[in-house]
């Protein structure tokens, strides 16, 4: 037997015990998830510099803060989400109580990305402890120097009933032949479908959070000297390693120029002269990926950039323009430093150029009009759409985070990831009083009984909404007593 079925045998084994149930036994271990992240915040800083070469501060910005939030905000509403929740009773139900229990969904098997290892890995197992689960934690071994940070984690949680699993793809191929209850897998769609097609041999549902080309229309009539300064921002932190990072820029051929010239600015004034002396610009995470990305600048304009240092796995922050739908680096996810702009003729071909396309985790759009915002929202497909920026809606944890179509399925962050990691149980607790009303639904069928069910069983009852009704009526009926035991 492999260590990662003893693993995942001992950890459903510890779920079965229900000791995860009690709310009290969650929030001590998000505490001490918390007390993880805090102790061993130090350990995270060097090895994210070893692994990605990213800044002290980078490292709180960009993976610690989110985190802590999410703790912070699961220790909150814990007992909020995980209350029953009343539903809407139809008259045949008036009396019953109807309701959705949230409970545990028992063993789920996460597996970490290694672009932001602490932050990918570690979300999920917020709202996977919240909900009461048990946990494999499955974290990226291409990022090797985190992964062993992260395997301190079974000092700090309950070691039976969370388990912290390295290794490389043979001891990812191997979970993934065990049977989980739920899967969460951050990572490319190639990898996603294996998950996928793994989970299905044991119908295990699957939260696939992918990626793809997030496209990013610029509008000519925008500010470009704003709109540039965030986009360049955004393609360019973490050295473009992030899954929603705005993959290729559409704008029209009239302002492109200018478009490389704010981005020049802009890359000068984030990184200096030369960004690969600079303390906040990453480096890419191997020679694989390395070498696959100057692969991509084949064929193309470099307007900006193209410097490189493969010993040191730096590529600069680099431009490529007049770029067409042909050329290599519009045939896969960049996923790295390189923002190709490609020259359309207006928003309708923009979207027909996005339309064209696998369906992306984000699209982002840059203008001061409210209709052309729109257009792009109603007339396209992806995970998020944000207006006027980029990357800052995962930040939001009241945003349920996740891709459509080939970009991923499920979402997570906050309660939605309560949820996605829950089952919402179904509960309705019938009275055996008050047999004559259910009459109605016992042989024979008349058409009498009917015409009953139909009022019954379609009239929705909104309680809250009577109690309000009632409060009113009982507020006005005493304040006519008073006003007649005054006019006495």
């Amino acid at each position: 037997m492999s260590q990662e079925q003893l693993a995942v045998q001992r950890v459903r084994k510890a779920f079965q015990t229900g000791r995860s149930k009690p709310l009290d036994f969650r929030v001590q271990q998000l505490k001490n998830l918390q007390r993880f992240i805090s102790e061993r915040q130090n350990d995270f800083i060097d090895a994210l510099k070893k692994d990605l070469y990213k800044s002290k501060n980078g490292t709180l910005l960009y993976e610690i803060l989110g985190l802590e939030g999410e703790i912070k905000l699961a220790l909150s509403r814990l007992a909020e989400w995980a209350a029953p929740r009343p539903v809407v009773k139809s008259l045949l139900t008036i009396s019953d109580e109807v309701y959705i229990r949230p409970e545990p969904l028992g063993v789920v098997l996460i597996i970490g990305a290694w672009n932001y290892p602490i932050a990918v890995t570690l979300q999920p197992l917020v709202g996977a402890i919240a909900a009461g689960n048990a946990v494999v934690v499955k974290p990226s071994e291409v990022s090797s120097y985190t992964a062993k940070v992260m395997e301190l984690l079974n000092t700090y949680l309950d070691p039976e009933m969370y388990h912290v699993v390295t290794g490389g793809v043979p001891e990812t191929q191997e979970l993934l032949k065990q049977r989980f209850d739920h899967i969460f897998y951050t990572g490319n769609s190639t990898v996603g479908k294996l998950v996928m097609e793994a989970a299905a041999r044991h119908l295990t549902p699957v939260t696939l959070e992918l990626g793809g080309k997030s496209p990013c229309y610029i509008d000519k009539g925008c500010d470009l000297r704003i709109a540039c300064r965030r986009i360049t921002w955004g393609k360019f932190v973490n050295c473009g390693q992030t899954c929603i990072a705005p993959d290729y820029i559409l704008c029209e051929p009239s302002i492109q120029d200018k478009v490389v010239e704010e981005i020049r600015k802009c890359i000068q004034d984030f990184y200096t002269d030369d960004p690969k002396t600079f303390t906040d610009y990453g480096r890419i995470i191997n020679q694989r990926h390395f070498k696959r990305i100057l692969a991509l600048m084949e064929g193309s304009t470099v307007a900006i950039g193209g410097g490189h240092d493969e010993s040191l796995c730096y590529i600069a922050p680099t431009v490529l323009k007049d770029v067409t739908p042909e050329s290599k680096v519009m045939q896969e996810e960049i996923f790295g430093p390189l923002l190709p702009i490609v020259p359309v003729n207006g928003l309708t071909e923009a979207i027909q150029f996005i339309n064209e396309r696998e369906k992306p985790l984000a699209i982002y759009v840059f203008s001061p009009s409210k209709k052309v915002i729109k257009k792009m929202m109603s007339e396209t497909s992806s995970g998020a759409l944000l207006a006027n920026d980029c990357l800052v809606h995962f930040t939001i944890s009241d945003l349920p985070f996740g891709g459509v179509g080939n970009s991923g399925t499920g979402c997570y962050h906050g309660k939605y990831t309560f949820d996605q990691l829950s089952h919402l149980r179904s509960c309705l607790i019938k009275n055996l009083k008050m047999e004559k009303l259910n009459l109605i639904r016992y042989p024979p069928h008349t058409s009498g009984k009917l015409r009953w069910a139909r009022m019954l069983l379609t009239k929705q009852v909104n309680l809250k909404r009577w109690r309000q009704l009632m409060k009113v009526a009982m507020l006005a009926a005493l304040a006519v007593f008073v006003v007649k035991r005054f006019l006495r």
